[in-house]
C-alpha cells in the first residue's frame, strides 16, 4: 500500500535573487503562456540539507555529505589517527581506486553522496589495512593506474561493502529522503523517498535591475569624485507555489525499517522544508521571508498531486479580484483548485494547513496554529507508516 506525504507552500519574497543562472540573473521559466520567476529543486534541497545540519536538528551521525573531496576527508582523519600525512594521501588514492572511484586532480571524478557512518567504515577499514596498503601505494616503481591493481581483492570487497548496496537501507536521512546515484556503481545507488518540485511563482514576474555605486572610503574628493566600483544586480519579487511529496514506505525502507528515525527525520526535515531559504544575494537583498501558507495532506494508494496548475492563469489582483494580498489570491486559487480535485478524484486523505490569511479555508483540511502543532499531526497520522 503506497502511502504520501505531500507538501504545500505559497512564500512571498520581497525583492530577492535567491537562485541565479550562470548569467547571474534570477532564474524563470516559462508556465501557462507567461514568465514565472522559479527556484530550482536542487537549491531547494540544498538549503533544507544545510538547515537541518546548522540547526543541529539530526546528529551529524544521521546526515551525509556530498563532494568530490571525500579522500582528502579521509587522509585528514588518517593523520589524526597518527599516520604520516604524505602517506596518507597516496594510501587512500590507492583504496579509492581499488573500489574504481578515480581521482582527477586531487579529487574523485564526480560528486559522491555518503553518510557518516559509510565515511567512517572506509576509514577504518583503511586504517587496519594500513601495511597492506601503505606498502603498494609508496612503490615508486608502480604506477598511478597500477596501484588499484594491486589493493587485495579481499580488501576491495569490503571497501565496497562499506556503501550499503540499493535497498539495504542506512541511517543518513537526507540521503535516505534524496536518493543516490553512483555512475559506476549504480548497484549503490538509492532510490529518492522524497521529490521536490521547483517553486515557481503563482504570478507573471519581469525582471528588473538595480544600478549600484560603491564609495571608496579613502578617496580623496579633490583628486577623484567618481564612484569607486558600480554595476548592475537583476532581481524580482514573487510569491513561490512550492511542492515537495514523501514515499513514506520508500522511507521506512530507506531507514531499514527505523521507526524512530522515520519520526525524527520527518520533523527535522519538514521543519527545514518550511524554514529554509536558498542563501543568493542575501547579503543584498536579505529576503528573509517565511511561508503565508503551508497544507500538508497524508493519503493512502492515491497517486502523488502537485497543484501548481491552480496558477496556470497567473494569479491577478486586478479588475475584479477581492483578494487583499497576492498571498491571498495565491492561496484561494489554490484552496479552489484543491477542492476541485478532490472532488472528482476522491481519496483525499487526512489534511492540515496553516494560513497567515484567517479567511482562508482549505477543503476539509484541519487547520492549526502553530508549526508545532502541524508537524504533531504528521507524527499523528504516520505513526507505523
Amino acid at each position: 500500500m503506497k502511502e504520501l506525504l505531500e507538501i504545500h507552500i505559497l512564500q512571498n519574497f520581497v525583492p530577492s535573487n535567491l537562485n541565479r543562472d550562470d548569467t547571474g540573473s534570477p532564474k524563470d521559466c516559462m508556465f501557462g503562456g507567461s514568465r514565472r520567476a522559479r527556484i530550482s529543486s536542487q537549491a531547494l534541497k540544498r538549503a533544507m540539507r544545510k538547515y537541518v545540519r546548522d540547526n543541529q536538528l539530526l546528529p551529524d551521525g544521521h546526515l551525509a555529505e556530498r563532494s568530490r573531496r571525500f579522500n582528502q576527508t579521509i587522509a585528514a582523519n588518517l593523520v589524526t589517527r597518527g599516520r604520516d600525512a604524505e602517506t596518507a594521501a597516496k594510501v587512500v588514492e590507492a583504496a579509492l581506486g581499488g573500489m574504481g572511484l578515480k581521482l582527477d586532480e586531487g579529487k574523485t571524478e564526480y560528486l559522491i553522496f555518503l553518510g557518516s557512518s559509510e565515511l567512517t567504515r572506509i576509514t577504518d577499514l583503511i586504517d587496519e589495512n594500513w601495511d597492506g596498503l601503505s606498502t603498494v601505494a609508496v612503490d615508486k616503481k608502480a604506477k598511478k593506474k597500477d596501484l588499484a591493481a594491486a589493493v587485495p581483492d579481499e580488501l576491495k570487497k569490503a571497501l565496497n561493502s562499506a556503501i550499503r548496496d540499493r535497498g539495504e537501507g542506512g541511517d543518513a536521512v537526507d540521503l535516505a529522503l534524496f536518493g543516490r546515484m553512483l555512475a559506476d556503481k549504480p548497484g549503490k545507488n538509492q532510490d529518492a523517498a522524497c521529490q521536490v518540485a521547483h517553486a515557481i511563482s503563482t504570478h507573471r514576474v519581469e525582471k528588473e535591475f538595480d544600478y549600484y555605486t560603491a564609495v571608496d572610503d579613502l578617496l580623496d574628493p579633490s583628486e577623484d569624485s567618481g564612484a569607486g566600483m558600480l554595476g548592475t544586480v537583476e532581481y524580482n519579487s514573487a510569491c513561490f507555489y512550492r511542492y515537495l511529496a514523501i514515499d513514506l514506505n520508500q522511507l521506512k525502507a530507506n531507514l531499514a525499517g527505523d521507526d524512530e528515525l522515520l519520526s525524527k527525520g520527518l520533523d527535522a526535515f519538514l521543519r527545514a522544508a518550511v524554514l529554509a531559504i536558498p542563501t543568493g544575494k542575501q547579503n543584498s537583498f536579505a529576503a528573509h521571508n517565511p511561508p503565508s501558507f503551508i497544507a500538508l495532506r497524508h493519503r493512502k494508494n492515491g497517486p502523488p498531486i502537485n497543484l501548481a496548475n491552480a496558477f496556470e492563469e497567473p494569479v491577478w489582483l486586478g479588475g475584479k479580484s477581492k483578494a487583499k494580498s497576492l498571498s491571498a489570491g495565491s492561496a484561494e486559487k489554490l484552496a479552489s483548485h484543491w477542492e476541485s480535485l478532490d472532488g472528482f478524484y476522491g481519496n483525499g486523505g487526512s489534511a492540515a494547513y496553516w494560513s497567515a490569511d484567517k479567511d482562508t479555508s482549505f477543503g476539509k483540511g484541519e487547520s492549526v496554529s502553530s508549526l508545532d502543532e502541524l508537524l504533531g499531526k504528521v507524527s499523528a497520522w504516520t505513526q507505523g507508516a
